[in-house]
């Protein structure tokens, strides 16, 4: 029964693990009061294929303590990118896991020697180029007949140190991060694939795993592929990397491991919750703002189109009145104008009528007056018989008086014949006067 609980335990504490986001793996994802064992003596396996990156084994904590997570080959999730290694590191009051990743350079793993081209540093044991993976044969345990991409170059392999697997705390790596590996760890990082997932989750359900089992000599030590603890391709450790001690305190260990994690998932999830609160609020917030100003912008919009069509129609209604007054003006001009036409026409045709009338009348006294002339001035004609029968000095008076009588001339000028004076002043031309006194001075 108290194997079937353990069990249970591991189960929920490796769901736990495996429930967290892959950022969370990267961070702080478990911690516990005991360092974990030494890291074992084992050989890696051949690399099935080209293209495979090692990936070292490493002890995980469950439910019932630690159990290791044999190194295994994989194939990386993108072409350029390298396996930082995960490792245990001492926060003060436990030992914390930092999860591995995936980058384009390899980050800061603690100096945990791992072995295999991860000797505390960096990688040495391959390296991309031309979109392919060159494998160091110095490194690793590969068959040249099957993979071509190989070069070689020295690693040396400081075999006296001992295999310790955490960094800080009683009896730990004091390594810090350099500066390349400071840089490194900002850079983007991927997190390990769904096989490495799987292989760890398997690693946690095997029994022969348990460090409490194996004594830090795991019967499966490396796989060939993830997922795989048996076959060919499985390698056994040599020997545990340092004496194994078992912990007194296992069980409440394992519960305060699994008490810290429910703890750190609790306050992750209380913190997701409250900026999920708090950007649903700024969303609200924003879609509330944003739903005023829309509003403003469309009464705006709104209040600027009623003014235009107002202003557009009143300039219309302007100009349609404009227009009438102008066409009434128009109109108007025209009408009178028309009529002042034909009112001076009939003005015209008034005055020519009576013109002609008026001619015709003059016309008509002229020629009576004129007809009246002639007999009027008859009779002067007998009286001028007389003068020449006489003595000659009554001759030169009759020439001088009789000049006048020359200018009958002035009557025919005056044309109108209604004016009756001139014939009038025609009638001095008798003048008996001269006559008689010529008469007497002749007696």
């Amino acid at each position: 029964m108290k194997s079937i609980r353990s069990v249970r335990a591991l189960l929920v504490l490796a769901v736990a693990i495996l429930a967290m986001s892959a950022s969370s793996l990267a961070q702080l994802v478990v911690s516990i009061g005991i360092a974990p064992p030494a890291l074992p003596v084992y050989t890696q396996p051949m690399a099935p294929a080209a293209g495979y990156l090692w990936t070292p084994g490493y002890w995980a904590a469950g439910g019932e303590g630690y159990f290791w997570v044999p190194g295994t080959w994989v194939t990386a999730p993108a072409v350029g990118l390298l396996w930082t290694p995960g490792y245990w590191g001492w926060g003060g009051n436990a030992y914390a896991w930092n999860g591995g990743y995936w980058g384009r350079s390899v980050g800061f793993y603690g100096g945990v020697n791992y072995g295999f081209g991860y000797g505390g540093s960096g990688y040495q044991g391959g390296r991309w180029q031309n979109g392919q993976f060159y494998y160091n044969r110095s490194a690793n345990n590969i068959n040249a007949t099957n993979i071509h991409n190989v070069y070689n170059s020295t690693v040396i392999n400081n075999t006296t140190v001992n295999h310790v697997s955490y960094n800080g705390g009683t009896g730990g790596i004091t390594a810090r991060p350099t500066a390349a590996e400071e840089t490194a760890a900002h850079e983007q990082h991927t997190p390990p694939t769904a096989l490495q997932t799987q292989h760890v989750q398997a690693a946690s359900t095997n029994h022969a795993l348990l460090a409490s089992v194996n004594h830090g000599k795991p019967a499966v030590a490396a796989t060939a592929k993830p997922g795989e603890f048996s076959g060919q391709g499985v390698v056994a450790a040599k020997q545990a990397g340092a004496a194994y001690k078992a912990a007194a305190n296992t069980s409440a260990e394992n519960k305060t491991a699994a008490t810290k994690a429910t703890e750190n998932k609790t306050a992750e999830d209380k913190a997701a919750a409250t900026k999920a609160t708090e950007n649903k609020t700024a969303e609200d917030k924003a879609a509330a703002t944003k739903a005023t100003e829309n509003k403003t912008a469309e009464n705006k919009a709104a209040a600027t189109k009623a003014t235009e069509n107002k202003a557009a129609e009143n300039k219309t209604a302007a100009t349609k009145t404009t227009e009438n007054k102008t066409a009434e003006n128009k109109a108007a001009a025209t009408k009178t104008t028309e009529n002042k036409a034909a009112e001076n026409k009939t003005a015209a045709t008034k005055a020519t009528e009576n013109k002609t009338a008026e001619n015709k009348a003059a016309a008509t006294r002229t020629n009576e007056n004129k007809a009246a002339t002639p007999k009027a001035a008859h009779p002067p004609a007998e009286s001028k018989k007389e003068p020449t029968a006489h003595a000659q000095p009554a001759a030169r008076p009759a020439v001088a008086h009789t000049q006048p009588a020359s200018h009958p001339a002035p009557a025919a000028h005056t044309q109108p014949a209604s004016h009756p004076a001139p014939a009038a002043h025609a009638q001095p031309a008798p003048r008996p006067a001269p006559e008689k006194a010529a008469h007497t001075s002749g007696g």
